[in-house]
């Protein structure tokens, strides 16, 4: 079972437009910027380009990031998310939190079957075990 991220963590990421990641326990990446959207108390993610190489594609094979709230970081794991509703609750996220008319490209494009499909959600790190 999946153990959420800490309440003033999710707060936090909740009050940011953009939240950096840095993925795969294993890998040179820096820090990147992604939108963060929070549903339930659970916090998730969809990559725009899912590139080879990129942070999605990396989360994919190596699901341990490190995201950068404010001024602390915090070790997480990622998971795949799935479900047409919960999909659905994200799209609505997105739709709220990003309004302005720069953002609607992305918010429209977010809705796309690639990218639901790319949706990762992030959960508290379980020390010592590594899970996929």
């Amino acid at each position: 079972m999946s153990r959420p991220l800490p309440r003033t963590v999710v707060a936090a990421i909740d009050a940011s437009k953009i939240l950096g990641i840095r993925v795969g326990a294993r890998s040179d990446h820096r820090f990147t910027g992604v939108w963060p959207i929070v549903v339930g108390g659970r916090v998730f993610v969809r990559s725009w380009t899912q590139k080879p190489g990129g942070w999605y594609q990396t989360l994919l094979d190596d699901p341990i990031a490190i995201l950068q709230v404010g001024t602390r970081q915090v070790s997480v794991r990622a998971v795949r998310a799935r479900g047409p509703t919960l999909f659905a609750a994200i799209e609505d996220a997105y739709s709220r939190k990003y309004p302005t008319p720069g953002s609607q490209k992305y918010v429209r494009g977010f809705r796309t079957k690639r990218r639901r499909a790319g949706t990762i959600e992030f959960v508290r790190r379980t020390a010592g075990r590594r899970s996929r």
